[in-house]
């Protein structure tokens, strides 16, 4: 995966994250423990303390969400939401383009398990 900075107007930002394959190893939970991959944990500590964070995932809330979110709690991880048993299909968002051009939707799929290091966030106080 390239480098990609994911370049933001300094407005306070939602954040909608997917748990596995995105930010923890995919189906970990169910073999052992969860492990955070190459970049997540950093990503997340570098989201703007402004910013709203909503965590999802497949995970069903009868399975374990204590642990997920003890999981979160060991690391220090900020978080306003996590929902559990999401649809296992496309996560789709829409949002409008403000007046002044700032698109207000902003979409980053990385492969599964491949981990967020190599996306930066970069604040634009111009936007």
């Amino acid at each position: 995966m390239n480098k990609q900075d994911l370049v933001l107007s300094p407005l306070a930002h939602t954040w909608i994250l997917d748990f596995d394959g995105t930010l923890v190893e995919h189906n970990g939970y169910k073999t052992g423990e969860d492990k955070w991959l190459p970049g997540a944990l950093e990503f997340l500590r570098s989201i703007p303390e402004q910013d709203y964070i909503i965590i999802l995932t497949a995970r069903f809330e009868d399975f374990a969400p204590q642990k997920t979110k003890d999981f979160l709690e060991k690391y220090g991880v900020r978080y306003d939401q996590i929902l559990f048993g999401m649809p296992m299909g496309e996560r789709i968002l829409i949002n409008d383009r403000k007046p002044s051009g700032l698109c207000c939707a902003c979409a980053v799929s990385p492969d599964r398990n491949q981990g967020l290091e190599n996306i930066k966030i970069v604040i634009d106080e111009s936007k």
